[in-house]
C-alpha cells in the first residue's frame, strides 16, 4: 500500500514539473493532454497491476511488465529522435549566429581601420 502512495505521488509531482511552461513551448496543449493521459494510465497501472497483465494478454504480450518495457523502449526512441532534431536545430542557429557575429565584427574592424577624410588630406 505504501509503495502505491509513493509511486502515485512521484508520478503526479513529475507530471506537474513536466507540464510547466518553459517559454518556448509551441505544442504545449498537445503535450499537456498526452501527459494527462499518461498520468491517468500510470496511476491506474499502479493501483490495478492486474490491468496491465490483462492488456498485455489482449495484445499478445506475455506479461504486463513486458508490455511496460516495450512501451518504454518506444518512448525512449521517440525521445532520442526529438532530442536529435532539437540539437540539430540549435546547432544550425548557433552557426548562423556565429556567422552574423563574425560579419559584424569584421565590418566594425574595417570601419575602425578606414582612414577618415582628414587623415587622407594630411598624407
Amino acid at each position: 500500500m505504501w509503495i502505491q502512495i509513493l509511486l502515485i505521488a512521484a508520478i503526479v509531482i513529475l507530471a506537474v514539473f513536466m507540464m510547466r511552461r518553459t517559454g518556448a513551448d509551441s505544442h504545449l496543449a498537445i503535450r499537456r493532454i498526452l501527459m494527462g493521459m499518461f498520468v491517468i494510465v500510470a496511476v491506474l497501472s499502479v493501483l490495478f497491476p492486474q490491468w496491465l497483465s490483462w492488456l498485455a494478454g489482449l495484445v499478445g504480450v506475455g506479461r504486463g511488465t513486458d508490455l511496460v518495457m516495450y512501451g518504454m523502449i518506444v518512448m525512449f526512441l521517440a525521445f532520442v529522435y526529438t532530442q536529435y532534431r532539437r540539437n540539430s536545430q540549435m546547432q544550425r542557429q548557433v552557426t548562423l549566429l556565429s556567422r552574423k557575429i563574425a560579419l559584424l565584427e569584421a565590418a566594425e574592424a574595417e570601419s575602425r581601420h578606414r582612414p577618415t577624410g582628414d587623415e587622407e588630406r594630411t598624407n
